[in-house]
């Protein structure tokens, strides 16, 4: 596979902004995001708000962190990358969990599959799932393993095939592939390494540190090749492909904020702020309307307000337009709209959520 790095000086500019900017920055617009309301609950920004009323699928014992979760073609799901390193799939005329789909050293080593208490360490064995993403032409389903790197599995699922761990040709190797989306049209995938330096393990150090090491990538499913879109990125996280397929929306984490990549038309190959965010954002999803739903695990640093903010949509401009608040102690990492409900993951909850909303 060859790398190539897109970037001139006034991108690299756009990363010196990024990391000056600092979460702290926006808790007025945090503030103002989160009006008076009941625990889990949606707000528009008139103030006006709705319940949402959520049901919980729980995980099976012994596994936790649904990261992202993912539909198939025919709108099965959800689909859900969890602790042990396996993919589990929704049944919901069953209503239980199976596995669809793992990787070879969750199949080979048995440290693995154990029911024991597990060292923090065995997630760089075993795998750790964290985006998910289908190609709805051919039902293959491509997974952001943490440790592992890029990966796919057909719609029948099983043993998944690593495509891609490194960027080719002499590129560093992948250490915390993260955010995935899948181009429709082209079966293309564009994904995120949060960082070159920390692995998810140690993922706090990146917001420490300040880490501005990460990447945005591209693999084309024709050649097989990655590409190095951007580079000196601070913890890219979620990334998804506009509506008219023009840009990538990526949220960076330490920043909160979101930036786009533009693929084309007079701005391709350039980076630019997209949104600023009340929040540590985690997965960026595209929704019905042509807009973003960011989920946070973290509000900003200074937020004040008794409200818990866990989610925010912007519009296709970046534009605030509803929040999502919870109770205290919750944090989300995934927000996928589909059919008007809301379904939330979270890489620290042991249980995947399914929000309805109110109509009044």
């Amino acid at each position: 596979m060859s790398s190539r790095i897109h970037g001139s000086m006034s991108l690299l500019l756009v990363v010196v902004g990024l990391l000056l900017s600092s979460c702290a920055a926006h808790d007025e617009q945090a503030k103002a995001a989160k009006p008076a309301a009941t625990p889990w609950s949606i707000h528009n920004p008139g103030g006006v708000a709705r319940s949402l009323s959520l049901k919980a699928m729980y995980l099976p014992d012994g596994v936790t962190g649904a990261k992202s979760l993912a539909f198939d073609r025919r709108g099965q799901g959800p689909y859900a990358g969890v602790s042990d390193g396996r993919i589990l799939k929704w049944d919901g005329i069953a209503q239980k969990w199976t596995t669809f789909a793992y990787n070879g050293n969750y199949k080979n080593n048995p440290m693995c599959r154990s029911s024991s208490p597990r060292s923090v360490d065995a997630e760089s064995v075993c795998g750790r799932p964290l985006g998910l993403q289908f190609h709805a032409r051919t039902g293959d389903l491509y997974i952001a393993d943490a440790y592992l790197g890029l990966m796919k599995v057909g719609p029948g699922g099983g043993e998944a095939t690593v495509l891609a761990a490194d960027a080719g040709d002499g590129g560093k190797p992948f250490t915390f592939v993260n955010g995935i989306d899948v181009d429709q049209a082209t079966g293309d995938v564009y994904f995120t390494d949060s960082s070159t330096v920390y692995t998810r393990a140690h993922n706090s150090d990146i917001l420490y540190n300040r880490d501005s090491t990460g990447r945005l990538l591209k693999y084309d499913a024709r050649s097989g090749q990655v590409t190095v879109l951007m580079a000196g990125l601070p913890y890219p996280n979620g990334v998804a492909l506009s509506l008219d397929r023009t840009h990538v929306v990526v949220a960076h984490t330490g920043p909160c904020q979101a930036f786009r990549y533009w693929l084309k038309g007079p701005k391709v190959g350039s980076y630019e702020l997209f949104s600023d965010l009340p929040g540590y954002a985690d997965n960026v999803r595209r929704d019905a309307r042509g807009g973003y739903w960011f989920a946070l695990n973290r509000e900003s640093i200074d937020a004040t307000s008794p409200e818990h903010l866990v989610g925010v949509r912007v519009d296709a401009d970046g534009g605030n337009h509803e929040v999502v608040t919870a109770p205290k102690g919750i944090t989300l990492s995934d927000i996928s709209e589909k059919g008007g409900k809301l379904w939330l993951g979270s890489v620290e909850l042991d249980y995947v959520g399914l929000g309805v909303i109110s109509k009044h």
